[in-house]
């Protein structure tokens, strides 16, 4: 289903629409995920609720995926737009249309994490965690320390 447009793109949660090697290829270059094997990554995403950015061409563009219930606790991971299609406020259509899309429209609490791009998320309501104290994460062996 079309969840968004801007710009003659489209932010679609239509699985066959996804371009794998795309969303693979790019994940497998961050900060975030130059760590884990192919199989992983792909592992990840069959078992998320994935969005897509598409160009106007259809190509893929960007990628977003949510893990969670639905309900209580989602989190948002691998956010990107490609490096040719930046600039144009395509980030935040796209996370703005992942928080309003019908399956997780009523979800309590979202959480991700992010080295440098608070400027897209804080004007969609993400904020840092004030009591970080009541959280705590258990890495599993091959976490990257950019978790630890």
């Amino acid at each position: 289903m079309i969840l968004a447009t801007h710009a003659g793109y489209e932010v679609d949660d239509d699985p066959e629409r996804l371009d794998l090697d795309v969303i693979v290829g790019f994940l497998l270059t961050t900060y975030w995920s130059k760590h884990r094997s192919r199989e992983t990554v792909e592992r990840a995403l069959r078992r998320s609720d994935c969005v897509g950015l598409y160009a106007p061409d259809g190509a893929q563009g960007g990628f977003a995926r949510v893990v969670g219930d639905g309900t209580t606790f989602a989190w948002l991971a691998d956010v990107f737009v490609l490096p040719e299609h930046r600039g144009k406020g395509l980030a935040r259509v796209l996370v703005n249309a992942v928080l309003e899309h019908p399956e997780h429209a009523a979800v309590e609490r979202w959480m991700l994490a992010t080295l440098d791009a608070h400027g897209v998320y804080a004007p969609l309501g993400f904020a840092p965690i004030e009591s970080i104290d009541k959280f705590m994460v258990r890495p599993g062996p091959t976490a990257s320390s950019v978790i630890r």
